[in-house]
This record gives structure tokens, C-alpha cells and sequence, in this order.
């Protein structure tokens, strides 16, 4: 298989958050659009072949403001999501994502991508939940299937009690964050903060290190993106599987409180794991400016894989795109810009070997060993 060949594994969007009636523009996945980020049209252009499909659970009538300092901004913490509340959107949530694969049985790889020149599939869309069946569309040829992994940014939909984490994992959820920026259950999330570390508060509750276990019981993957540094530290202590951050940056060289310092660098690939690097802007640029009339090259988030592969080794560092949650860098737009991403990549001086574990492999490692 040839890099243009190549399908990508992308560790974090938030499409099925934009698909919905309720929270989104409820664009059909299966045309493409100028709104957003990712359908299956421009997921088929970029050769993108998997990747972590969030489900998240806005807050109720809240304003998400972002406050303007003297150096930088940040951002209250929102307030707290009611288990009923996000169990109920969550599996209505998952509930979109299974009948995208299904109706895609019935949608052409040439309906959906306006190409006559290529065949049915019998199923343009997977909900992937097997390792053996996540490689097989990876490995597909590029009109393969879309493996589409659900994920719980944030586990309020998780009972306290985790009795319904075997009905999540039966629905397909493979990956959960624990916590997002706000407090529940099981822990605290960081605060959004520009200067700032991740040190923003409190770790995981005695809940949070149960859901970690019970994660590891169920080859669920654990990601720690938006836990505060001490949830992170909590989370090391007991998960036995490889540490996942799936959408973040370096705090070095952008010190947003998202993003990782060194020693939890270090500890991500101690552990086995990675770190999926975002398009996020303002998690990118030194600056953490969104400013859409001062454009951010694509080598800027180049310069963050390339700090994590020199720190850590290049098989702890890969995608995390946000897509649909984020302000991305304007020079990638959208998903179609992913094999922009990877040549970026190239032209660094990555050879073979190493882009495609960045493309892909590395995700592939850690979900087996997790899963399996």
C-alpha cells in the first residue's frame, strides 16, 4: 500500500454532536457539506478509514464564554450534567450513530461520494467494536468502509454505580473519557486556561478510579483528555492499560491547561499509550489565538508531533483532529486537509515507517492491546 493509499486513523471528532436536530445543523452524513467538518464525501476524499466518533453532552442553557485577561483567557467551568439527562441523550446519541451504518447499507460508496466508479460496499459506515473488524476496514482499499468508534467525551451517562457500562459496551463503546470540562461523578475536568497548566483541580473521585477499573475489565479504552493533572495522576495509578489522550497538544509549546506537560508526556509512553494531537487552534499556536485573520500553517501542529516523537518516541504520538468541536487550523479546514496533515508530516523528515504509525498504526497498537 502506497502513502496516497494510505487510510487514516483519526483519534477524536465530534460529528454525531452536528448531525443532530437538537444540537446541531442536522446535516445528513451521507452528503457532503459546507457546514462542518466531516461527512462521508469528504472522509472518502481524505482516505480517512476510522476514527473515535464522540458522544457529548452539551449543558442545558448555558453560556460557554471565554473571558479575556491580561495574558491570555479562560473559562468558568460549566456546571454539572444530570445523569438522566446525559443517559438519555447518550443513547439517543448512539442510537443516530447505528442507524448512519445501517442506512448505509442501503447508500452506495457512488451515491455517497457522487463517484460512479465505485461499487456498492455492504456498508459504507461500521460501528466497530472488534480489533480483527477495525483492521480489516483500515486495510480496505479506498472505497473500504468508514470504522466509526463511539467514544463518551465526558461519563456522565455512566451510572455511579457503572451498572450500565455492559449495556454502553453492548451498544458499541469502546472508549470513554471519564470526565470532561466540568465536574461530575467521577471526577473533575481542567479548566480552560490560557496561560496555564494543567493543574486546575481536583482529580478523580473514588467513583472515577471504579469507572478506570471497570474500563480495563471491559477493554474499554480510557482517555484522559481534559482530565486536570491530578486526574491524570489518578488515572496512571490504576488503569493496568496504555495511557490514551486522544485530542490535545504540548504544553510547551502552546501552554493551554489542555495541554500535556512533559512529565505527563512521560507517562503516556511509560505506559504503552498516546496522544492524539488536535487541530485545534488555539491549542496549537504559541499564542492559543483563535484569530481567523492571522492563518496558522499546518507545520505548527507538525511542530507538536515532532516534540512528542523526539521526547517520547514516535510511537506514542498521532491524530486527534476534534473535528466538529474545535476551531481547526484554517491551513486543514476540514477533513479533506488530513493528507495535507500527513504530507506536512513527510516534509518534516518522518520516513516511512514512522508516518504510517502516526497515520495509524500507533492507534491500531493501543486499541488491540486494550481491547484484547
Amino acid at each position: 500500500m502506497t502513502d496516497s493509499e494510505l487510510r487514516l486513523f483519526d483519534g477524536h471528532n465530534d460529528a454525531l454532536l452536528d448531525l443532530s436536530d437538537e444540537t446541531g445543523s442536522g446535516r445528513s452524513f451521507f452528503e457532503r457539506s459546507e457546514a462542518g467538518h466531516l461527512d462521508l464525501p469528504r472522509a472518502r476524499e481524505a482516505n480517512l478509514g476510522a476514527g473515535l466518533f464522540a458522544v457529548f453532552v452539551p449543558n442545558e442553557d448555558y453560556e460557554y464564554e471565554r473571558v479575556e485577561t491580561d495574558e491570555g483567557h479562560e473559562m468558568d467551568l460549566p456546571p454539572a450534567v444530570g445523569h438522566e439527562r446525559a443517559k438519555s441523550f447518550t443513547y439517543d446519541a448512539l442510537a443516530r450513530l447505528h442507524r448512519i451504518a445501517a442506512e448505509s447499507d442501503g447508500a452506495s460508496a457512488s451515491e455517497a461520494s457522487g463517484d460512479s466508479s465505485v461499487q456498492r460496499t455492504d456498508g459504507a459506515v461500521r460501528v466497530v467494536g472488534e480489533y480483527d473488524d477495525l483492521e480489516a476496514c483500515l486495510d480496505a482499499d479506498d472505497a473500504g468502509p468508514v470504522a466509526a468508534i463511539p467514544h463518551l467525551e465526558g461519563a456522565e451517562a455512566v451510572a455511579p454505580d457503572l451498572s450500565n457500562l455492559d449495556f454502553l459496551h453492548a451498544a458499541g463503546v469502546r472508549s470513554v473519557g471519564p470526565v470532561w470540562s466540568r465536574p461530575n461523578e467521577f471526577g473533575h475536568g481542567v479548566r480552560p486556561e490560557y496561560p496555564g497548566t494543567p493543574d486546575t483541580g481536583p482529580g478523580l473521585t473514588p467513583a472515577g478510579r471504579d469507572l478506570v477499573r471497570g474500563c480495563n475489565e471491559r477493554g474499554i479504552l480510557v482517555d484522559l483528555a481534559h482530565a486536570t493533572a491530578t486526574g491524570f495522576r489518578d488515572a496512571a495509578e490504576v488503569s493496568t492499560d496504555p495511557l490514551v489522550v486522544s485530542h490535545a497538544g504540548v504544553n510547551e509549546l502552546c501552554p493551554a491547561s489542555r495541554n500535556l506537560t512533559d512529565a505527563q508526556l512521560d507517562a503516556v509512553a511509560d505506559s504503552g499509550g498516546l496522544v492524539g494531537i488536535t487541530f485545534a487552534t488555539g491549542h496549537l499556536r504559541p499564542d492559543g489565538r483563535n484569530d481567523p485573520d492571522d492563518p496558522t500553517p499546518v507545520s505548527t501542529l507538525v511542530d507538536h508531533v515532532e516534540y512528542v516523537a523526539d521526547r517520547v518516541g514516535v510511537e506514542h504520538v498521532a491524530l486527534g483532529s476534534d473535528f466538529d468541536g474545535a476551531t481547526v487550523l484554517d491551513s486543514v479546514g476540514d477533513a479533506t486537509g488530513l493528507p495535507d496533515v500527513i504530507a506536512a508530516v513527510e516534509r518534516r523528515g518522518f520516513g516511512d515507517e514512522a508516518v504510517r504509525a502516526i497515520a495509524r498504526d500507533n492507534w491500531l497498537r493501543v486499541i488491540r492491546e486494550t481491547w484484547e
